[in-house]
């Protein structure tokens, strides 16, 4: 599959501008040829407006669906349309939502492990199922910025199976060699292609970092953005996945019997 990461810079608290902003985004992306377009973590307010937040969210995803999930099928390109700040059943959720080719919402996760030291957990519900989904014919998978480091959470995915990965985030500059190991490790351990569009630019006093990557299973990183707004792409050779997973078959070796997780 040809991928492109699309690391916005959005603008904090203005749902509005940011969905104005993503279409764009999304429309000049897709004149490359893209087979699938992923857009960062909660790009309709940032991450993350304490006032007034349920006001800004997104009601059951119905404007993302809308307006993107209308783009997918103009453009005929799978969208991994990040995550949104979203009110569902009165909650509020850290959603993603995945469209494929024809405009259909295949995917929906919410973000389960939220991150503590900014107190997501105080204004976001947790999630608690994993979200398994079909782009082009390959298995994918979607987790949302801090459950990166959360390996038995990735690897509860890919014990039934994973191609690719995709990792969506707000992840602050300050830590942004934590996201670069994080996601290699998570490709190499998992033999898969791991996709990672970070955002990039400032909320309040937190800068994120950018540094979107594209990783193969053997851990190269095949494309990677600066700290500032931009689209990189990159075309990812499912071969490889055959290569890795018959030369070092860790799946075949794992020995569940003797683990103990918790």
């Amino acid at each position: 599959m040809k991928i492109t990461c699309i690391q916005m810079d959005m603008a904090f608290a203005r749902p509005d501008e940011n969905f104005a902003k993503a279409k764009t985004l999304i429309e000049s992306a897709a004149k490359d040829g893209a087979d699938a377009l992923v857009l960062p973590e909660t790009w309709n307010t940032g991450f993350f407006p304490r006032e007034g937040l349920t006001s800004l969210c997104d009601f059951d995803g119905e404007r993302v669906k809308r307006e993107i999930g209308s783009l997918a099928k103009k453009y005929s390109v799978n969208i991994v349309a990040g995550s949104v700040s979203n009110v569902r059943n009165g909650k509020v959720y850290n959603t993603a939502y995945v469209f494929d080719r024809n405009g259909d919402a295949v995917a929906e996760y919410d973000k389960a492990h939220l991150f503590t030291p900014m107190g997501e957990d105080g204004y976001y519900e947790k999630g608690d199922h994993l979200s398994f989904f079909t782009l082009d014919g390959h298995k994918c998978g979607i987790i949302i910025c801090y459950d990166v480091r959360f390996p038995e959470w990735t690897r509860s995915y890919t014990v039934k199976g994973l191609d690719y990965l995709f990792v969506v985030s707000q992840w602050p500059k300050i830590r942004v060699p934590h996201l670069l190991a994080l996601t290699k490790a998570r490709a190499i351990e998992n033999q898969m292609f791991v996709v990672c569009c970070n955002s990039c630019g400032r909320a309040g006093e937190t800068v994120y970092g950018g540094n979107s990557t594209i990783t193969d299973p053997w851990g190269e990183v095949i494309a990677q953005a600066g700290e500032t707004e931009e689209c990189i792409t990159a075309v990812c050779d499912e071969k490889a996945l055959d290569g890795i997973r018959s030369s070092i078959n860790v799946f075949r070796d794992r020995r569940p019997e003797i683990y103990e997780i918790k």
